[in-house]
């Protein structure tokens, strides 16, 4: 075996490895069981488990149906490098208990996320600060509290607020939610609705 081939292999061992701590870090942030992970799935707790803790090869198999449960793309599972991919990959964090991708570069105008709400994330802890935000729910039913408001919007509903209104947004306890926000400094305000807009673009 060549070098080349030797250290080959050894980065896919490597990458290998690396799959089954993944496996186990997107489901927590997902706010899934492995149960719940099961189910969804329809691969077994046990191969979940055996998975996760590297007593089972990961195989494209078992990892395909895991990319639809978790919505993420297979090579953020396996690590797979990114070579000639011009796309600009901004990496997930974890915000007071919640997963955010940032969409947007920060430092800019308008900021958007994609935020994962766990379904522990539904104790209402409302705070005001300057600008607007809009929300989209892509996945679940998320809780808004929006002054004295306490809504429920499910897949496809939007909202748009003034952000100096006492506000939170988070799980209605029952399962995740994937949201879209979308944040603009006053004076930034998404877009406007009705009468008003019209009368602004007129002039």
């Amino acid at each position: 075996m060549t070098d080349e081939s030797s250290g080959t292999a050894g980065a896919l061992a490597a990458a290998l490895e690396m799959v089954g701590p993944r496996l186990r870090r997107v489901r927590e942030q997902r706010g899934l069981t492995l149960t719940d992970a099961a189910l969804e799935s329809g691969i077994s707790k046990s191969t979940l488990s055996r998975l996760e803790t590297g007593q089972r090869k990961p195989s494209l198999e078992l990892l395909l149906p895991l990319t639809q449960t978790y919505r993420v793309p297979l090579d953020d599972l396996v690590g797979a490098p990114e070579v000639g991919d011009p796309r600009i990959r901004l990496k997930p964090r974890r915000v007071n208990g919640r997963t955010v991708l940032p969409l947007t570069r920060p430092g800019g105008g308008i900021q958007a996320w994609k935020i994962v709400i766990p379904r522990t994330q539904s104790d209402p802890q409302p705070r005001t600060h300057d600008g607007f935000e809009w929300l989209y729910v892509l996945s679940g039913r998320m809780r808004l509290v929006l002054g004295e408001q306490d809504l429920v919007l499910g897949i496809g509903e939007a909202a748009e607020f003034d952000t100096q209104v006492p506000h939170w947004f988070g799980s209605t306890g029952r399962e995740p939610a994937e949201v879209l926000s979308i944040f603009g400094r006053p004076g930034e305000r998404m877009h406007l609705h009705g009468e008003q807009a019209m009368m602004e673009a007129a002039h």
